[in-house]
C-alpha cells in the first residue's frame, strides 16, 4: 500500500499575512509566438508565473505552474492566455493568475539601399492577469534605433553627434495588434532605423536620414503618442526612449502615459 505523503505547503499557517504572488520566476521555455503572417515562429520565452496565497495556507505548490505550462507545450499564443490564467486560479486555488513572459521575436529586414536581407531582433512580452473573471494584458515592443541630437546639429560645425536607443511601447488594447505594426511606428519616428546587414550604400543613407530627422526623446515619445491617440483599437499605452548617449555620461529618457479608457 502506497504511504499517503503529508502535503505541507497546504497546512494551514497562523501569522495572518496573505502574500500578493508567489510562484516560479525566470523559466527559459519554448513557445510559438503568431505573427503578421500568420504563421507561428519559434522563439525561447522567460516566463514567470504567480498567484496570490491566502493568509491561511503555508505555501502554494510550485510543481503545478510547470504541470499548466506543458499542457500549453508548442502552442502558447495570446489565445491561450486566459485560459492558462484560469488554470492556475483553478488548480492553485487562487483568486488572482499573473504570467509574464518576454521573448526575443524576429524579423527579416532589408536594409535601404542594396536591400540585403538579415534578420533583426525586437525584445517584446506579455504581461496578463486574472483577478477573479477580469482580465487584463498587455503587450510591450522594445525597438532599437538610432536618434540624432537637434542641439548638436546646430551648434556643430562638423555634424552631430548620434546614439542607439530603445524606444519601447505598450499598450491594452480591444483587439489584435501586430507586433510589426509597434515596431513600423518606432522605426518611423526615430531619426532612424537600426539594421542587422548594412553595405556601405546604406551606411550613407542611413547617416543621412539620421541627419535629416533629428530628434529629441521629447519629440518621439510625443510624436509616437499622437499616432496612437488615433487608434481606436488601443485603450492604453506608455511609451517611453532611453537614449544611450555618446558624449555624456548618462542617458536621455523621456515617457508619455495616456489615460485608461
Amino acid at each position: 500500500m502506497k504511504e499517503k505523503m503529508k502535503d505541507i505547503q497546504n497546512s494551514p499557517d497562523t501569522r495572518n499575512v496573505p502574500i500578493k504572488k508567489v510562484g516560479i520566476k525566470d523559466l527559459q521555455y519554448p513557445v510559438k509566438v503568431l505573427d503578421r503572417s500568420s504563421s507561428l515562429q519559434p522563439t525561447v520565452a522567460k516566463i514567470n508565473m504567480y498567484v496570490d496565497l491566502p493568509h491561511n495556507y503555508k505555501g502554494t505548490h510550485m510543481s503545478r505552474f510547470l504541470e499548466i505550462l506543458n499542457q500549453y507545450h508548442g502552442k502558447i499564443a495570446v489565445v491561450e492566455i486566459a485560459d492558462m490564467l484560469r488554470k492556475m486560479q483553478e488548480y492553485l486555488d487562487a483568486e488572482t493568475a499573473h504570467l509574464e513572459m518576454s521573448f526575443p521575436y524576429f524579423i527579416t529586414k532589408q536594409a535601404p539601399v542594396s536591400k540585403a536581407e538579415a534578420v533583426m531582433d525586437y525584445q517584446c512580452s506579455f504581461d496578463a492577469s486574472l483577478s477573479g473573471k477580469k482580465f487584463d494584458l498587455i503587450y510591450q515592443v522594445a525597438a532599437p534605433v538610432t536618434m540624432l541630437c537637434p542641439c548638436s546639429k546646430e551648434i556643430s560645425e562638423y555634424g552631430a553627434h548620434n546614439q542607439r536607443s530603445t524606444v519601447t511601447v505598450s499598450i491594452r488594447t480591444k483587439e489584435l495588434i501586430w507586433f510589426e505594426e509597434i515596431i513600423d511606428i518606432i522605426e518611423d519616428n526615430a531619426s532612424s532605423p537600426v539594421y542587422a546587414l548594412l553595405k556601405r550604400s546604406d551606411e550613407k543613407a542611413v547617416t543621412e536620414k539620421a541627419y535629416d530627422n533629428a530628434a529629441f526623446a521629447e519629440d518621439v515619445v510625443r510624436d509616437i503618442a499622437l499616432i496612437l491617440n488615433k487608434d481606436k483599437r488601443i485603450l492604453w499605452y506608455r511609451v517611453e526612449t532611453e537614449n544611450m548617449e555618446s558624449i555624456h555620461n548618462h542617458n536621455a529618457y523621456a515617457m508619455v502615459e495616456s489615460e485608461e479608457i
